[in-house]
Parts: C-alpha cells; sequence; structure tokens
C-alpha cells in the first residue's frame, strides 16, 4: 500500500497516510476539521538495486551524439562547420 502525503490548506496541518490505491482521497483536516485536507504531490519512495532488467537495460547507455557529430539534422545557429 502506498503512503500518500497529505496538507490542510486552511490551518497548514500536514501528515502521511497509508492508503490503498482504490480507497477515496481524504478531503477532511483531523486537526481542524475543514474539508480544505489535500493529498500532495510527492517523489516516489523507492529505489532499483541489484542486477535486474534496469541495471542491464537501461543503465550507462552510451548518450547519442549532438545532431553536427552525428550526421544528421542542422547544426543550431550554424554553430558546426560542414564537411
Amino acid at each position: 500500500m502506498p503512503i500518500y502525503e497529505y496538507r490542510c490548506t486552511s490551518c497548514g496541518f500536514q501528515k502521511e497516510h497509508l492508503q490503498k490505491l482504490s480507497d477515496a482521497p481524504l478531503s477532511t483536516c483531523p486537526e481542524c476539521g475543514q474539508a480544505t485536507y489535500t493529498k500532495q504531490l510527492s517523489a516516489a519512495g523507492f529505489q532499483l538495486k541489484g542486477n535486474g532488467w534496469y541495471a542491464t537495460d537501461f543503465k550507462n547507455k552510451p548518450a547519442s551524439p549532438p545532431p553536427c557529430q552525428g550526421g544528421e539534422g542542422a547544426c543550431p545557429s550554424g554553430a558546426c562547420s560542414a564537411s
């Protein structure tokens, strides 16, 4: 079950709540009782570790060269010299 962070816009009270994905969002502030308790947007709380698909498929991929050096597209503002 994910942890959601809520904040009351009336009194400023802030708290994390453990809820199911199917649960309706909370709206009543447990501190002041107003209906101004809103869910906040926060970063995901997990980190991928080990030798899984993310490490073998996406980790340390070489960056693609800029369009000037790769032969595709135009150089911005003529900064590169074409040969």
